[in-house]
């Protein structure tokens, strides 16, 4: 079993910032990729940005260039540095971990309990 524990979250002002971390622990062979969505009320959870043990990583359009997605292999830890915040980014942001138990097993999507990211106007 795999466990994340998401933290950062809060209530900001417009312009900004704020620190998500998320960190992985458990029976973890590999980790690819990790990282965070987010889920605004009535909407679908979409995705923010992933990452990959080798650090190549994917951004929604709409946080490229705010959102900056880092990873720590050796504590299996992704950080989310999110700047210039938008009321519009408001929502709860879920950290996501694609995990192989071992080299033999297909990964397994885990996912955490979520965090609440409020901006306001």
């Amino acid at each position: 079993q795999v466990q994340l524990v998401e933290s950062g979250g809060g209530l900001v002002q417009a312009g900004g910032s704020l620190r998500l971390s998320c960190a992985a622990s458990g029976r973890i062979f590999s980790i690819d990729p990790m990282g965070w969505y987010r889920q605004a009320p009535g909407k679908q959870r979409e995705l923010v940005a992933t990452i990959l043990s080798g650090g190549s990583t994917n951004y929604a359009d709409s946080v490229k260039g705010r959102f900056t997605l880092s990873r720590d292999n050796a504590k299996n830890t992704v950080y989310l540095q999110m700047n210039s915040l938008k009321p519009e980014d408001t929502a709860v942001y879920y950290c996501n971990a694609a995990v192989r138990g071992s080299r033999f097993q297909a990964p397994y999507d885990y996912w955490g309990q979520g965090t609440q990211v409020t901006v306001s106007s």
